[in-house]
């Protein structure tokens, strides 16, 4: 197989299966997720301020006082990388073209130079967060194969779309198959690891928020 029935394939066949189990994997774990059920809280509510499911969602996706400062990379590198990774995937030229003909949707990108500048930026931000863990006894302890797994499997398709962008050490009809296969490994990886949380995090705060909210207790 040549560099162009690679692209070919990664393009037609691969991506075609790569999304069919994104999909159908993410649907599964959401009915897997939101199937378990909970037992009704029969206890009076106790009200207080700032108890409640919405008040989590915001108050979790800022650092808790204090933490900032404690701990600068995590928040400030994790903010940054994933602030990085949505601006990439969702408003790069290309990547718009392509959401635009697997579902019809479509909106204004940015200037590639920018998304260039922000890819560089995100491979930053993910390198020095996952220094800091390495170099973190207790990171490093609490970290498992799916932590590091999900660190490449993320990384991988933001170094190879830049590179291909670039045209840099490899041809850009080998690179940008490369790119191809490494978002389809990120789609059907994602579903199975830790990387579920694209869709669970939200969810989660509000569940969890709720259920302390009617306790009193703001979370």
């Amino acid at each position: 197989m040549n560099e162009l029935q690679l692209l070919t394939w990664a393009r037609g066949p691969g991506l075609d299966w790569a999304i069919g189990i994104f999909v159908l994997g993410t649907l599964w774990r959401l009915l897997e997720i939101y199937s378990l059920g909970r037992k009704p809280d029969l206890s009076a509510p106790r009200h207080a301020a700032g108890a409640s499911g919405l008040s989590t969602v915001f108050r979790r996706s800022l650092p808790p006082p204090g933490m900032l400062k404690r701990s600068p990379v995590s928040y400030i590198g994790g903010y940054l990388f994933h602030i990085g990774l949505a601006v990439v995937v969702f408003l790069f030229a290309p990547h718009i073209l392509l959401i635009e003909n697997l579902t019809g949707l479509a909106w204004p990108g940015l200037p590639s130079q920018f998304i260039d500048l922000v890819a560089v930026v995100t491979m930053a931000a993910m390198v020095v967060v996952l220094v800091d863990r390495i170099n973190k006894p207790v990171k490093r302890y609490l970290s498992t194969f799916g932590d590091w797994f999900a660190w490449v499997v993320t990384f991988l398709p933001v170094l190879t779309g830049w590179m291909a962008v670039q045209h840099l050490l490899l041809p850009y009809t080998l690179m940008l198959a490369l790119h191809i296969l490494s978002v389809e490994l990120l789609l059907v990886a994602l579903p199975f690891t830790k990387l579920i949380h694209v869709f669970t995090l939200f969810g989660s705060r509000w569940f969890n928020g709720k259920v302390n909210g009617h306790k009193g207790v703001p979370v």
